[in-house]
Protein backbone atom coordinates (compact mmCIF):
# COMPACT_ATOMS: atom_id res chain seq x y z
CA UNK A 1 0.00 0.00 0.00
CA UNK A 2 1.70 3.23 -1.23
CA UNK A 3 1.33 6.35 0.32
CA UNK A 4 -0.26 9.30 -0.39
CA UNK A 5 1.73 11.90 -2.66
CA UNK A 6 1.37 15.64 -2.02
CA UNK A 7 2.17 18.20 -4.74
CA UNK A 8 1.68 21.81 -3.76
CA UNK A 9 2.07 24.37 -5.84
CA UNK A 10 0.85 28.12 -7.46
CA UNK A 11 -1.50 28.33 -10.19
CA UNK A 12 -2.63 31.31 -11.38
CA UNK A 13 -6.99 31.07 -11.30
CA UNK A 14 -8.52 29.36 -13.83
CA UNK A 15 -5.46 28.62 -15.70
CA UNK A 16 -3.58 25.39 -14.82
CA UNK A 17 -2.18 23.37 -17.94
CA UNK A 18 -0.75 19.91 -18.04
CA UNK A 19 2.92 21.72 -19.09
CA UNK A 20 5.06 22.82 -15.82
CA UNK A 21 4.68 22.78 -12.89
CA UNK A 22 1.71 20.37 -13.03
CA UNK A 23 2.47 17.84 -15.90
CA UNK A 24 6.21 16.95 -14.74
CA UNK A 25 4.79 17.10 -10.60
CA UNK A 26 1.46 14.79 -11.51
CA UNK A 27 3.11 12.57 -14.34
CA UNK A 28 5.01 10.09 -12.60
CA UNK A 29 2.34 9.19 -10.21
CA UNK A 30 0.53 8.13 -13.35
CA UNK A 31 -2.79 10.01 -12.96
CA UNK A 32 -5.24 11.94 -15.35
CA UNK A 33 -3.07 15.61 -15.47
CA UNK A 34 -5.87 16.28 -17.69
CA UNK A 35 -8.26 15.41 -14.96
CA UNK A 36 -6.74 17.35 -12.09
CA UNK A 37 -6.08 20.13 -14.22
CA UNK A 38 -9.94 20.48 -15.46
CA UNK A 39 -10.37 20.70 -11.61
CA UNK A 40 -7.79 23.21 -10.35
CA UNK A 41 -9.06 25.20 -13.02
CA UNK A 42 -12.93 24.57 -11.76
CA UNK A 43 -12.30 25.30 -8.40
CA UNK A 44 -10.07 28.32 -9.15
CA UNK A 45 -12.24 29.97 -11.71
CA UNK A 46 -13.17 32.68 -9.03
CA UNK A 47 -9.40 33.98 -8.71
CA UNK A 48 -8.54 34.79 -12.68
CA UNK A 49 -5.57 36.69 -12.87
CA UNK A 50 -4.50 35.56 -9.12
CA UNK A 51 -1.47 33.64 -7.85
CA UNK A 52 -3.63 30.62 -6.05
CA UNK A 53 -2.16 28.01 -3.57
CA UNK A 54 -3.15 24.04 -4.68
CA UNK A 55 -2.73 21.10 -3.00
CA UNK A 56 -3.01 17.97 -4.56
CA UNK A 57 -3.11 15.03 -2.70
CA UNK A 58 -2.92 11.55 -5.02
CA UNK A 59 -3.26 8.00 -4.39
CA UNK A 60 -0.72 6.28 -6.39
CA UNK A 61 -2.63 2.96 -5.74
CA UNK A 62 -6.44 3.53 -6.53
CA UNK A 63 -4.88 7.05 -9.03
CA UNK A 64 -7.97 8.55 -7.27
CA UNK A 65 -7.10 12.16 -6.17
CA UNK A 66 -8.19 15.69 -4.30
CA UNK A 67 -7.66 19.19 -5.00
CA UNK A 68 -7.55 21.54 -2.31
CA UNK A 69 -7.59 25.24 -2.95
CA UNK A 70 -5.87 27.95 -0.83
CA UNK A 71 -6.73 31.42 -0.85
CA UNK A 72 -4.98 33.74 -2.67
CA UNK A 73 -2.59 36.68 -0.90
CA UNK A 74 -4.27 39.62 0.66
CA UNK A 75 -2.54 41.84 -1.34
CA UNK A 76 -3.55 39.37 -4.45
CA UNK A 77 -7.13 39.61 -3.51
CA UNK A 78 -7.11 43.72 -2.86
CA UNK A 79 -5.49 44.42 -6.39
CA UNK A 80 -8.22 41.96 -8.06
CA UNK A 81 -11.23 43.43 -6.19
CA UNK A 82 -9.78 46.87 -7.67
CA UNK A 83 -9.02 45.65 -11.06
CA UNK A 84 -5.53 47.06 -10.70
CA UNK A 85 -2.06 45.94 -12.70
CA UNK A 86 -0.45 45.90 -9.38
CA UNK A 87 0.00 47.34 -5.93
CA UNK A 88 2.02 51.32 -5.87
CA UNK A 89 5.98 51.05 -5.86
CA UNK A 90 5.74 53.99 -3.47
CA UNK A 91 3.03 53.03 -1.04
CA UNK A 92 3.69 55.88 0.96
CA UNK A 93 3.61 58.53 -1.54
CA UNK A 94 1.77 57.17 -4.34
CA UNK A 95 -1.65 55.56 -4.07
CA UNK A 96 -3.21 53.20 -6.13
CA UNK A 97 -6.96 52.74 -5.49
CA UNK A 98 -9.52 53.37 -2.86
CA UNK A 99 -11.55 50.45 -0.96
CA UNK A 100 -15.12 50.92 0.45
CA UNK A 101 -15.18 49.62 4.37
CA UNK A 102 -17.75 46.86 1.95
CA UNK A 103 -14.88 45.78 0.11
CA UNK A 104 -12.54 45.56 3.13
CA UNK A 105 -15.35 43.25 4.70
CA UNK A 106 -15.93 41.34 1.23
CA UNK A 107 -12.09 40.58 1.02
CA UNK A 108 -11.72 39.45 5.36
CA UNK A 109 -14.48 36.85 4.62
CA UNK A 110 -12.32 35.29 1.72
CA UNK A 111 -9.47 35.56 4.06
CA UNK A 112 -11.17 34.76 7.07
CA UNK A 113 -10.02 30.57 7.15
CA UNK A 114 -6.57 32.05 6.93
CA UNK A 115 -6.06 35.11 9.21
CA UNK A 116 -5.34 34.82 12.50
CA UNK A 117 -7.95 37.43 14.02
CA UNK A 118 -10.56 36.49 16.18
CA UNK A 119 -13.63 38.10 14.43
CA UNK A 120 -14.67 39.69 11.07
CA UNK A 121 -13.60 43.28 12.81
CA UNK A 122 -10.18 41.82 13.37
CA UNK A 123 -9.85 40.31 9.90
CA UNK A 124 -11.28 43.63 8.43
CA UNK A 125 -8.19 45.41 10.51
CA UNK A 126 -5.45 42.94 9.00
CA UNK A 127 -6.98 43.91 5.55
CA UNK A 128 -6.49 47.02 5.45
CA UNK A 129 -2.66 47.06 7.15
CA UNK A 130 -2.10 45.05 4.07
CA UNK A 131 -4.07 48.32 2.18
CA UNK A 132 -1.05 50.21 3.42
CA UNK A 133 1.77 48.02 2.03
CA UNK A 134 0.57 48.25 -1.54
CA UNK A 135 -0.71 52.13 -1.69
CA UNK A 136 -4.59 51.73 -1.36
CA UNK A 137 -6.83 53.97 0.71
CA UNK A 138 -10.04 53.08 2.17
CA UNK A 139 -12.84 55.06 2.71
CA UNK A 140 -10.80 57.75 0.87
CA UNK A 141 -8.79 57.89 4.18
CA UNK A 142 -5.36 56.58 5.11
CA UNK A 143 -6.01 52.73 6.27
CA UNK A 144 -5.18 53.18 9.21
CA UNK A 145 -7.31 55.82 10.34
CA UNK A 146 -10.25 53.30 9.13
CA UNK A 147 -8.33 50.58 11.62
CA UNK A 148 -9.36 53.54 14.18
CA UNK A 149 -12.81 53.85 13.02
CA UNK A 150 -13.14 50.33 13.87
CA UNK A 151 -11.79 50.47 16.74
CA UNK A 152 -14.40 53.33 17.68
CA UNK A 153 -17.42 51.48 16.35
CA UNK A 154 -18.21 53.67 13.80
CA UNK A 155 -18.38 50.90 10.90
CA UNK A 156 -20.41 48.30 13.03
CA UNK A 157 -23.46 48.14 11.26
CA UNK A 158 -21.42 46.41 8.42
CA UNK A 159 -20.26 44.09 11.00
CA UNK A 160 -23.45 42.71 12.58
CA UNK A 161 -24.71 41.72 8.86
CA UNK A 162 -22.75 38.36 9.37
Amino acid sequence: MADKKTVELLVSGGQANAGPPLGPALGPLGVNVMMIVNKINELTKDYAGMKVPVKVVVDPDTKGFEVTVGTPTTSALIVSELKLEKGSATPHSAKVGNLTIDQVVRIAKMKRPELLAKDLKGAAKEILGACVSIGVTAEGKDPREVQKEIDEGKHDGIFSQG
